[in-house]
């Protein structure tokens, strides 16, 4: 009986070792950053292509309080309710942070300290930005105005609140190839940029499996509402039979081609995607109208 029982122990242990390696949070390499240097304009673009207002900004944010980033936008989910961060340049927020700092977040959802951010931060998809545009958005971040107000916890129940499990989860989500693998001209390479890193489109529009990764068999055909109110539509070909520029014109005024208008959190991303030039939103047409 001593005998099977130091099996055990031995296998527990071997079981533990190989988890605490499989679930460690990655860092970005360093040499990707060396010798850029941040372009604020650059980078005002790609905050409002990446949504960064949409989450950050105080709930109920209009305008120019959109750019005060002081969080507490509440994610609702099957898995318990997220709460966004602070990520104004104060000391609640991300006062001090290094551009490998905020790599780390965005390409591998991994904070400063070393732990695993939940995946309600879309960095499943974020892992696919630029070196370049990192440094700009970071440069951009820097020049908006702090705010003071706390982190709030997110609300979510055993065993989610175990984040190294987060570890597993990046292992079987997380994929470094584009959905959209041709991408024939220079438009189409940057609406898939803009769509499938930037715009995190999916994160919304695509169904999820089990673990609350995204089902890419089903890319962009829609999906139950997280809050568990209503259907988030598809926006596949096969779903939305818009042309390229009934698109292009949705994403800059909210107006369908019916002459309805846009609701819900469709409403915060219009007003993201206005402050984009007219050939991104142009961008984003052609990869809806090319995706099979």
């Amino acid at each position: 009986m001593a005998k099977y029982l130091r099996y055990i122990i031995v296998l527990l242990l071997l079981g533990g070792v190989a988890f605490w390696f499989l679930t460690r949070p990655q860092r970005a390499d360093p040499d990707l950053f060396a010798g850029l240097s941040g372009d604020a304009e650059r980078g005002e673009t790609v905050f409002w292509a990446g949504g960064c207002a949409s989450c950050h900004a105080a709930p109920g944010a209009k305008d120019k309080d959109r750019l005060i980033l002081a969080g507490g936008y509440r994610i609702v989910s099957p898995f318990g309710t997220f709460i966004t961060p602070n990520i104004s340049p104060s000391a609640e927020g991300l006062a001090g942070w290094t551009v490998e700092d905020l790599a780390n977040a965005l390409l591998h959802g991994t904070s400063p300290e070393g732990r695993h951010y939940y995946p309600a931060f879309p960095y499943g998809t974020y892992l696919h930005m630029i070196p370049q545009d990192v440094v700009d958005l970071k440069a951009f971040l820097d020049t908006l105005p702090p705010s003071d107000a706390k982190d709030m916890a997110h609300e979510l129940g055993f065993p989610f609140t175990i984040r190294r499990g987060i570890g597993l989860w990046k292992r079987l989500n997380m994929s470094p190839d584009w959905v959209l693998e041709d991408v024939s001209t220079s438009e189409l390479e940057r609406g898939r940029y803009l769509v499938e890193a930037l715009g995190h489109c999916a994160e919304c529009h695509t169904p999820r499996n089990a673990i609350g990764g995204l089902d890419r068999s089903q890319w962009m055909q829609g999906a139950p509402n997280p809050s568990g109110k209503g259907r988030i539509p598809g926006i596949s070909p096969a779903k939305l039979d818009w042309s390229a520029t009934d698109i292009a014109y949705y994403l800059e005024t909210g107006l369908t081609p019916d002459y309805d208008s846009a609701g819900g959190q469709m409403v915060s991303v219009i007003a993201n995607m206005g402050h984009l030039p007219a050939a991104d939103r142009a961008a984003i047409a052609a990869y809806l109208k090319a995706m099979p």
